[in-house]
C-alpha cells in the first residue's frame, strides 16, 4: 500500500485486531463491490434497514438493495410518513438482520466513534441488528480518542448541521458552542473499543475522502 496511505493500514490492522471484520475498498464503486461479493452472500438476510451516511449513499449499495423485491426494507427516511411513523421505524430497525450505515470517526487505534441527534443510528450500531455494515472513507481516520471527539464536534456535525438546514450556532461558525437549541444534533456519543460478537460490525475502509 502506497505510503500516503499508511493510516488506512494501521486502522485496518487495529479494527481487526479488536473484532471488526474489515475490508479494503479504493472507491466507492469497489465498496459497492465488497459488499455485495463478501459480505451479502454471508448474510442471512430478511430485514434489512440504515441510517444516514453520506460515504454509504456514495456506493449505490442502498439503491441497490431498495430496488431487489426479494429483500424486505425498513425505510427509515419516507417523506410521506408521519414523525411518529418515522419514529417507530426506527425502532424496528434494531432488529434487522442487517443494518447499513456510517462512522463520524475511526482511531488508527481501533475505535468507533459516533455522534447522534436522536440515537438510533449509534443504538444499532452497539446492539440490535444481527449484522452491521459501515461503510468509512479514510477521511474520517483519526489519531486518537480526543481527535475523534474533536473531529466529530468541531466538523462533522456542524456540516451536518447544515446540511439539514437546522439553526443551530455549529452550522453558522462551523464549531461546537455546546448549546441547547431545540435542533441540536449532538446528544447521544457511542464510544466502541472492540467488537462484540466478534465479526458482528463490518467496515469497509474506502480510500480517499468521502462522506463528512
Amino acid at each position: 500500500m502506497p505510503a500516503e496511505h499508511a493510516s488506512l493500514e494501521q486502522c485496518r490492522s487495529a479494527l481487526a485486531a479488536n473484532g471488526f471484520d474489515v475490508y479494503l475498498a479504493r472507491d466507492p464503486a469497489g465498496a459497492r463491490k465488497v459488499f455485495f461479493d463478501e459480505i451479502m452472500p454471508h448474510v442471512k438476510s430478511g430485514l434489512v434497514s440504515w441510517a444516514d451516511s453520506l460515504t454509504m449513499h456514495a456506493t449505490g449499495v442502498l439503491d441497490e438493495l431498495l430496488a431487489n423485491p426479494a429483500i424486505t426494507m425498513i425505510k427509515i427516511f419516507d417523506p410521506d410518513a408521519s414523525r411518529e411513523e418515522i419514529i417507530e421505524r426506527r425502532r424496528q430497525a434494531l432488529l434487522s438482520d442487517l443494518f447499513l450505515t456510517g462512522s463520524n470517526a475511526v482511531t488508527t487505534c481501533g475505535k468507533l466513534v459516533n455522534l447522534d441527534m436522536i440515537g438510533n443510528r449509534t443504538a444499532a450500531i452497539s446492539f440490535g441488528p444481527k449484522k452491521v455494515v459501515l461503510f468509512v472513507g479514510e477521511n474520517k481516520i483519526v489519531p486518537d480518542l480526543a481527535g475523534a471527539i474533536d473531529r466529530v464536534k468541531n466538523y462533522a456535525a456542524p456540516l451536518n448541521a447544515k446540511r439539514h438546514d437546522f439553526p443551530t450556532p455549529c452550522a453558522k461558525t462551523g464549531r461546537c458552542h455546546d448549546c441547547s437549541s431545540p435542533k441540536r444534533i449532538c446528544n447521544t456519543w457511542s464510544i466502541i473499543d472492540k467488537c462484540f460478537p466478534a465479526g458482528r460490525i463490518k467496515i469497509v475502509l474506502i480510500e480517499g475522502a468521502w462522506g463528512l
